[in-house]
């Protein structure tokens, strides 16, 4: 497929060269080897970008919302239809294993089918005023351009979780897919138009130069919206560069999720959600378990258990039909996460699994165990992005509480336990945006994804989703006097 998918910018409907034409390699983590190039946007081509999102915004927001929504309809069915295609070129550009590829290109597009049909759904109120002399009357409309920064690590779902509500409220977009992976959001943008998005509507500039092309942008008072999803770090300096022009932002940011397994809990069930939360997507993602609070009087038996889980787990290249598990991104994520075991097990923490880099091309690291984590390791108080379950015990609700809810960030929790009572104790506790209970995976369209504290702003998904895209208008009408 990679041989059909667009290489440039998609710019006022068209694709076309970066200006001064340069391009970047985009690689194949599973080889390290050089899949394609492709343009290189610079801060020109984001104004240009700006240009043609600014100028279709006004005949893109008076669109009906069933004919916006049938586009989205329409690039589900597509993507859908294609799903083998899409789930390979995630694979080739991302790394994972084609399963975990079908089972996102699924997930993206149900955000499209489910935005699809929440844009017939945008309403409005009207009431009475309090004195009777008018008439309340409350209207949403499109906020307009928007900027949609999405990461590398689902380079389809993440887009599409973006895109989904800003075509169903009427918005106009200009996307910067991660450098990493840009090809998938290109291929995504080419349904798209398929379906009958109109030109300028979605423009898509991939590029090595972050910084310097969203930073013009963020400057120009046309744009007014910024969403993004990347680090706390990066969440941060952007949120101070939308301030000047008073941006609506929505930031999907860093966590450091706690995986917690109460005493009464189905261990063997915990287990298989510690597969799912730790190892999905190679452990590269904001929603993975990253701290592993185990109960002292079931740790040693959920510890041998996963160590076994692990230890089944087949790593290789994400094309392989064997492959359980492909490679990280790419050397600087691998030797970070290799750094992080090497200086946890330095200081004092046991290795039960994994913990090699091995021999050979690619960016390949084991699924990996550690044991006796020290307090107030790095590797607790960081996000590890990465196939490691780092795990420390406890023995009562207080400390357990206390250590899950000790981070700045507030993303997601996993809560073990088969106590009802306990389960909503701790539900009602944990300081995160989201909570797995007995599950291990929390992700569904159809639910509000965000974090607390520094793990972002606002929600993706779910029946407020549309929210971030769209403005209150409130008119008074006068009601003129009573008869």
């Amino acid at each position: 497929m990679i041989d059909r998918v667009e290489r440039e910018l998609l710019i006022a409907g068209r694709w076309r060269p970066a200006a001064g034409g340069g391009t970047f390699v985009v690689e194949n983590p599973a080889t390290g080897q050089a899949l394609c190039e492709v343009a290189d946007a610079t801060p020109a081509d984001a104004l240009a970008a700006l240009d043609a999102a600014d100028d279709s915004q006004r005949r893109w927001a008076a669109v009906p919302p069933r004919g916006r929504g049938e586009i989205l309809r329409r690039a589900h069915d597509l993507l859908i239809e294609r799903i083998d295609e899409f789930a390979r070129l995630i694979t080739l550009e991302m790394g994972k294993s084609l399963a975990e590829s079908r089972a996102e290109v699924t997930y993206g597009a149900h955000y499209l089918r489910w935005f699809g049909e929440e844009a017939v759904r945008i309403d409005g109120t009207w009431k009475v005023s309090e004195d009777g002399t008018a008439r309340v009357l409350v209207t949403r409309q499109p906020v307009g351009p928007c900027l949609l920064i999405t990461p590398w690590n689902a380079p389809l779902a993440m887009p599409a979780r973006k895109i989904g509500p800003a075509v169903a409220a009427g918005c106009t977009m200009v996307v910067k897919p991660a450098a990493q992976t840009p090809l998938t959001t290109a291929a995504l943008a080419e349904v798209l138009r398929e379906a009958g998005l109109p030109d300028g509507v979605l423009n898509v500039i991939p590029t090595t130069q972050a910084a310097a092309v969203t930073e013009p942008l963020l400057r120009d008072g046309r744009l007014r919206k910024l969403s993004f999803t990347g680090s706390t770090p990066v969440g941060r300096l952007l949120m101070a560069q939308a301030a000047g022009t008073v941006l609506r932002t929505s930031m999907e940011l860093g966590g450091n999720a706690p995986f917690i397994v109460c005493q009464d809990a189905d261990v063997d069930a915990a287990v298989d959600g510690a597969m799912t939360a730790k190892l999905r997507n190679v452990g590269e993602a904001c929603i993975a378990a990253n701290r592993f609070h185990v109960h002292a009087g079931v740790a040693e038996e959920f510890t041998e258990k996963l160590v076994a889980r692990m230890g089944s787990i087949v790593v290789g290249a994400g094309t392989d039909p064997g492959t359980h598990m492909g490679p990280m991104i790419d050397d600087r994520q691998r030797s970070r996460v290799a750094g992080l075991v090497s200086e946890t097990v330095a200081a004092g923490a046991r290795l039960r699994a994994g913990g090699e880099v091995p021999d050979g091309p690619g960016y390949f690291y084991p699924p990996t165990v550690l044991t006796d984590v020290p307090e107030g390791a790095r590797i607790s108080r960081e996000e590890i992005f990465g196939p490691v379950a780092a795990i420390q015990t406890f023995t009562s609700e207080a400390e357990v509480l206390r250590a899950a809810n000790d981070t700045e960030f507030g993303l997601v929790s996993y809560l073990y336990t088969r106590d009802l009572g306990r389960a909503l104790r701790m539900v009602e506790q944990l300081e995160t945006g989201m909570i797995g209970l007995n599950r291990g995976y929390v992700s569904d369209p159809s639910a509000p994804f965000g974090g607390m504290k520094q793990s972002g702003v606002g929600r993706e998904g779910g029946s407020t989703g549309i929210d971030e895209y769209l403005e209150q208008k409130y008119v008074a009408v006068d009601a003129g006097e009573r008869v």
